[in-house]
């Protein structure tokens, strides 16, 4: 008899408690039948906290078994239940379908499902049609449950926003902070990006009150770990370490985090309820609308429905029309989020300042010493873009780079002339370019409410990961000749210096390495040492 090859899929849709052991006796349960029908395991795919209603939830493990399958790595399927595996008609009809033409011997260990059999088949669609109309009951229920929380001025359920804890009650800390953001934002010369900065701790003259504060989505991990520690503390230290979550870099803020506190009505103390339907119709709006402006096809009132009202839109109003308030406590008064809403709306607002040139002598061009890839310019020196391993003021590192530069010109008595970079290094350039103009765009037409959250996300983690992947082949391409230098005549040191950011940019890209290590603790002052300096090609 020929072996019969199987993956196991385990699957819950929320691990409440963290701690594993739901995923853990389902495990147990189908490794017994396996061992009980003499299948052999060859693969466990594991979906935690992975919900299998929502059709437009990704799960990573699910689909990685679907691909398997029609690889012929197995040709049986063990699960704990039926619901673990799908709750959507659509895709169990697609197992029926490889039951039945292929041959997939698909097993519940409750016993209740077995597709090899004309009657597991029938009980198996019987029973998904029986949990789909369970779960728009209890969608329903849910729906009308958050609305009366709404019209009753409670706080809604979920992820808290900053200012205020899940109760609604005020963060003193954060709330001082929202505050300062309406403040600076209604100012002479108030802008998002520059508030962005402010709270990431590179504050200008005109947002010097907004204090620095730790990104959100960071801080409410760190909650979500201390709160799984509490609730788990009689659990070995191993097992609560696996609960915890690895929080990012303290990185800097967006642009889109900071309109979002702006735009929020919550902040004035009204009370908000949105539909996710109705919050995916305005999306898929928005997405029609910016097709068209990309088109050539726009009409005229696009250009002004194409703005984002969506928070607008969620005030609760009352049987009279008048909006609801919360109960809790506002941290702006109506009238100044009412005038941040003015500002925001204003047509003639300039929401992009600059072009996609570079502005810092070292960005894009030095590199980080804990993973070698490029650092980015920031409003007061450089960062790594990639993991946030270091943060360095730029005023003396430039300097001491130029002097450095300088000196090895003079040493050398100049350097060949060049055609410039070759056309594959040319290429790489523009490309760079491209990217950092899409990324630009996608800024501008979110400040301009073209465009939602999630596709100024979603452009932005694209281009910045082909932007890494330039720099790594520019970095390769660097040509070891000196033929992509300017001619810098006979005092080469004195041209380069005097020369503008490009001829020096160029220069630096071609004769030597900077590499910048993380600024020593505890130490004042600039370290020289922190700075490495090197001639790429020696002669």
């Amino acid at each position: 008899m020929p072996e019969t090859r199987c993956a196991i899929y385990l699957r819950i849709s929320q691990d409440r408690e963290g701690d594993g052991l739901a995923i853990d006796r389902q495990r147990e349960a189908c490794e017994q039948l396996a061992a009980y029908r003499r299948w052999t395991v060859v693969e466990t795919y594991v979906d935690q906290s992975r919900s299998a209603t929502d059709k437009t939830k990704v799960r990573p493990r699910y689909d990685r078994m679907v691909a398997d399958y029609h690889a012929g790595m197995f040709t049986a399927i063990v699960c704990y239940d039926l619901d673990r595996l799908t709750r959507q008609p659509r895709q169990l009809e697609d197992w029926i379908d490889a039951a039945e033409e292929r041959g997939l011997a698909l097993v519940t260990a409750n016993g209740d499902a077995d597709l090899s059999t004309d009657g597991g088949r029938m009980y198996a669609r019987i029973k998904a049609a029986v949990a789909r109309g369970e779960v728009d009951r209890k969608s329903a229920r849910q729906k009308a449950a958050h609305q009366q929380r709404a019209r009753q001025g409670r706080p809604p359920k979920g992820v808290r926003p900053i200012g205020y804890d899940l109760a609604g009650d005020v963060i003193d800390s954060e709330a001082a902070a929202v505050r300062a953001i309406y403040a600076a934002f209604l100012g002479e010369k108030g802008t998002l990006r520059g508030i962005a900065r402010a709270l990431s701790g590179e504050p200008d003259e005109h947002h010097a009150a907004v204090p620095k504060t730790p990104r959100h989505s960071r801080t409410l991990i760190l909650e979500r770990n201390e709160r799984r520690r509490r609730e788990n503390r009689k659990l070995p230290k191993e097992k609560q370490q696996k609960l915890r979550e690895v929080p990012p870099a303290d990185q800097a803020w967006p642009e889109s985090s900071v309109l979002e506190i702006l735009r929020n009505p919550r902040y004035a103390g009204y009370s908000v309820y949105t539909e996710t339907k109705a919050r995916s119709a305005a999306v898929a709006a928005n997405a029609a609308r910016r097709q068209r402006i990309e088109d050539g096809t726009a009409r005229p009132e696009d250009a002004k429905r194409g703005r984002r009202r969506a928070w607008r839109d969620q005030i609760v109003v009352d049987e009279d029309g008048r909006p609801v308030l919360g109960q809790w406590e506002p941290l702006v008064d109506e009238d100044t989020w009412k005038a941040a809403q003015a500002k925001l709306d204003d047509p003639t607002r300039v929401t992009n300042h600059g072009t996609t040139g570079r502005k810092h002598l070292g960005s894009g061009l030095y590199l980080c010493g804990v993973c070698g890839l490029p650092v980015r310019g920031t409003a007061r020196g450089y960062r790594c873009r990639t993991n946030g391993h270091l943060n360095r003021t730029g005023g003396d590192i430039d300097t001491l780079v130029r002097t450095g530069c300088a000196e090895l010109l003079s040493k050398h008595g100049g350097v060949p002339a060049g055609d410039g970079p070759t056309a594959q290094a040319a290429g790489i350039e523009a490309a760079l370019e491209e990217q950092r103009g899409r990324i630009t765009r996608a800024e501008r037409d979110y400040g301009a409410e073209l465009i939602e959250a999630a596709d100024l996300k979603r452009v932005r983690d694209g281009a910045r990961q082909r932007i890494d992947d330039l720099e790594r082949q520019r970095l390769a391409q660097r040509r070891p000749d000196g033929a992509a230098l300017p001619l810098l005549g006979k005092e080469p040191d004195l041209v380069f210096l005097t020369g503008g950011l490009e001829l020096q940019r160029r220069v630096i890209d071609a004769l030597i390495t900077v590499t910048l290590l993380p600024a020593p603790r505890g130490r004042k002052g600039f370290d020289k040492e922190s700075v490495r300096i090197e001639l790429r090609h020696p002669r």
